[in-house]
């Protein structure tokens, strides 16, 4: 009988950090990796870091074999490449593992000065989600032109990420598994830019997909007034990781960038936990990619941080119920309902208990979301600072703030140490202690012993607090304990071990691209078939997102003829500005091809802010999607 070995894969958790102290926490808490913003040029322009910081944030992820991850992943101009390219350059210098790159300008760039040595430890390349991938022929082409990793599209299903890692197996597989989630499939979103000269692939979102709509159909009629009609609930796939790992994913993202410490702390704690219970049940297939044993202080709860409610989202295929047309706010956690009210007071009718301070939130009659703070709790009768008016028996109520669970993650929430197993022994001229290939030595005249050292040997060699470390054993070398060894000169060798250990940890990997890099944007002879991955990028070839010289001279040496610019460069006439996957017509129940009701309106319909600018949808039933257009 032959037996077959399954090959072991890592499994990445990818927390984000808005700055170093995040970024140590998400460590702290069971991350494998991080990602933080450049300095310059990541696609959240409020949060850039410094590369002092992200040189230290390196040092302490490299402790426990963490990496760091650096967005770079805006489109840029040509009077900004050359310093875009400095900052890689100073950020490989950091010692940062990966960049997440979205310009392919940029990323050609940076694989010519490798290849000239000007750049000689050139980070692995991630093709952000910014790149728009939602297939194996784009995920191939990424990796013909030198990125080792594709993050993928948040909006396809198991089967479709199953069936890509099939296709291109050896290409690494990043799937957001929490957070917010943009309405357009990422990277070609134009709406922003389009209506307030804020471009989203500039890192300057203005979230257009949060406001209100009115949805009007083609003779003007309104069919919903005033509602968050391209507004999403937040994905949540804890219980759906090992589907998703199954299906070929290495690293799991969790969204936010822009979250404060707290978020990270719970949400990285929770998705750690989930994950080193897959590994647990199935250690033969799976490891963790990074090291080290969480002691974790609390019990983490995703309902008590910022959500807009949960979705899985298209994780196995088109659910309804994926939207929140009512609010685009966090609601929280439900809490119980409006039992009985009484002058300055109420009571909820449900098990969760309140602090003072709380703050609680409600939909009210008009749809709206409504929020007050709870001055007092005595148990399930609260009394508000300010009784709302809307307040109505039998309403449901939520937490958005919860005074209890803050002061907990205010605390020590987790503690990261990496066990170690110790061996003590002789040299010729004194005493060596070693672990995980590391050794450390000593020079001491043997002296035997009045009586056996083992006690202080293991007492003192064990004392490792303070450190990232902790000691699981001592193997004393037979016969290294009937000597006698200073307490002093013990602490001095575990001291020793514990800065080569360090001294290894913390030198950053040296990685570099995967791709042999002969000839650093291969030609292709037929551009149609390789490089227009939706039927769109024909159409509107701005879906490209190319804003500088050498993004134009990519292109071209892909075989591209006419090369347009970026939409922020020159806009078209009645534009495509999103490109969606949730469709409103599905939403509102009318869909026929999936068992809704036949619309009662005449197409297309428009969506109409308040100033009058309108947007109409064009319902693509083929591709099971929804394009959305400037009018």
């Amino acid at each position: 009988m032959v037996t077959y070995r399954i090959r072991m894969r890592t499994l990445e958790l990818l927390a984000p950090a808005k700055n170093l102290e995040i970024g140590k926490a998400a460590i702290d808490h069971g991350a494998d990796a991080v990602y933080i913003g450049a300095p310059r040029f990541g696609a959240r322009a409020a949060v850039g870091n410094s590369v002092n910081d992200i040189r230290e944030l390196c040092r302490y992820a490299h402790l426990f074999g963490a990496k760091v991850h650096v967005t770079v992943n805006t489109i840029v101009y040509d009077d900004e490449l050359e310093d875009t390219l400095i900052m890689i350059s100073d950020l490989a210098d950091a010692g940062v593992d990966a960049l997440l790159l979205q310009d392919m300008g940029v990323a050609e760039r940076c694989l010519q000065m490798q290849v000239s040595g000007e750049l000689p430890r050139l980070p692995v390349l991630h093709a952000s989600t910014q790149c728009d991938t939602r297939s194996a022929e784009k995920v191939r082409w990424l990796q013909s032109v030198g990125f080792s990793r594709a993050v993928l599209a948040r909006e396809l299903s198991v089967e479709e990420i199953a069936a890509i890692h099939r296709a291109v197996p050896h290409v690494e597989l990043e799937v957001f598994v929490h957070g917010a989630l943009c309405v357009s499939y990422s990277g070609v979103c134009y709406a922003s830019q389009h209506c307030f000269k804020r471009s989203a692939n500039r890192g300057e979102c203005a979230q257009f997909c949060r406001l209100r709509f009115d949805l009007l159909d083609s003779n003007g009629r309104e069919i919903e007034h005033q509602r968050h009609l391209l507004s999403l609930k937040d994905m949540c796939r804890i219980d759906h990781l090992e589907a998703l790992a199954d299906a070929g994913a290495c690293s799991f993202k969790i969204e936010g960038r822009l979250k404060d410490i707290d978020y990270v702390k719970n949400v990285v704690s929770a998705y750690s936990r989930r994950l080193d219970e897959l590994v647990a049940r199935r250690p033969e297939e799976y490891c963790r990619a990074s090291r080290g044993r969480v002691e974790y202080h609390f019990e983490p709860n995703l309902k008590k941080t910022f959500n807009r409610g949960f979705t899985s989202y298209f994780l196995h295929g088109r659910q309804p119920d994926i939207a929140s047309f009512d609010t685009p706010k966090a609601m929280g956690e439900y809490v119980g309902k409006v039992k009985e009210m009484r002058g300055n007071s109420f009571n909820v009718a449900g098990t969760a208990v309140f602090s003072n301070g709380d703050g609680l939130c409600f939909i009210n009659a008009n749809r709206e979301l409504e929020g007050f703070r709870v001055n007092k709790a005595e148990g399930n009768r609260l009394y508000p600072l300010k009784m709302p008016h809307s307040l109505r028996q039998g309403m449901s109520l939520y937490r958005n703030n919860d005074v209890a669970f803050e002061k907990l993650m205010a605390g020590n929430t987790a503690e990261r140490k990496i066990p170690l197993k110790l061996f003590f022994s002789m040299t010729e001229d004194g005493f060596s202690l070693s672990s995980e290939r590391v050794e450390a030595k000593i020079a001491f005249a043997h002296q035997p012993a009045h009586r056996v050292q083992t006690d202080n040997i293991l007492r003192q060699l064990g004392k490792l607090g303070g450190t990232q470390y902790v000691c699981d054993e001592v193997v004393i070398e037979p016969g290294a304990d009937s000597y006698f060894i200073p307490s002093s000169l013990l602490a001095d060798l575990r001291r020793k071990l514990v800065e080569e250990l360090n001294s290894r940890q913390s030198l950053a990997p040296a990685p570099v691209t995967e791709m042999p890099v002969t000839s650093v944007s291969p030609v292709v002879e037929d551009a149609s078939a390789s490089i227009v991955w939706q039927p769109e990028y024909k159409r509107f070839p701005y879906l490209y997102n190319i804003s500088n010289q050498a993004a134009v001279k990519f292109y071209e040496g892909q075989g591209m003829a006419n090369v347009a610019p970026a939409f922020e460069q020159k806009e078209t006439g009645h534009p495509l500005v999103m490109q969606c996957r949730h469709c409103i017509r599905y939403s509102l129940g009318f869909c026929v091809k999936r068992g809704g009701e036949r619309p009662r309106w005449r197409e297309p319909l428009f969506l109409a802010l308040p100033d009058g600018r309108r947007f109409q949808l064009e319902f693509d039933c083929h591709e099971c999607q929804m394009n959305v257009y400037a009018v």
